[in-house]
């Protein structure tokens, strides 16, 4: 997350695709590192915001439990290289991709990083009440995919 190759324009109002780019997305889920506070997770979100803007990407962080979940959007090729870098981060553990693939619109186009936690609803409960439903059809990925899009507003 602190790799500058990630900011290939210096003004964040001027990113534009480079021709043949397509739209992705990445959804992950971690673990906190042990021992981190609100103040931590406030320089996350403002790091991650700085360097989205710059780098074209959009989406939503939830932290809940000390558990990260994040969709991530923007141009396929700076999504693989924020794997990288994410899967290297020292502020979590446990980085696994939950599901990734192309996109035909963004889902939070207006945010650089839309930040929920459980004060905000609880992703956890939504799963337990997802789980229990019988006939939903749909598997963790997906339904924490529902849960976020439910944060856009």
């Amino acid at each position: 997350m602190s790799d500058d190759s990630l900011l290939m324009h210096r003004d964040p109002q001027t990113f534009q695709f480079a021709a043949g780019d397509s739209l992705g997305y990445l959804l992950y889920r971690s673990v906190a590192r042990p021992g981190m506070q609100r103040d931590d997770l406030d320089l996350i979100l403002q790091h991650a915001r700085d360097s989205n803007r710059a780098a074209g990407l959009t989406g939503c962080l939830h932290h809940e439990d000390g558990l990260f979940f994040q969709w991530i959007e923007g141009p396929r090729f700076r999504l693989f290289r924020l794997i990288d870098l994410l899967s290297e981060d020292d502020r979590h553990l446990n980085f696994t991709v939950l599901d990734q693939g192309p996109l035909q619109q963004r889902l939070f186009g207006d945010w650089e990083m839309r930040f929920s936690d459980r004060e905000a609803a609880s992703l956890l409960d939504w799963l337990a009440v997802r789980r229990s439903q019988a006939g939903t059809g749909q598997d963790d990925a997906e339904n924490i995919t529902a849960f976020l899009r439910s944060m856009q507003g």
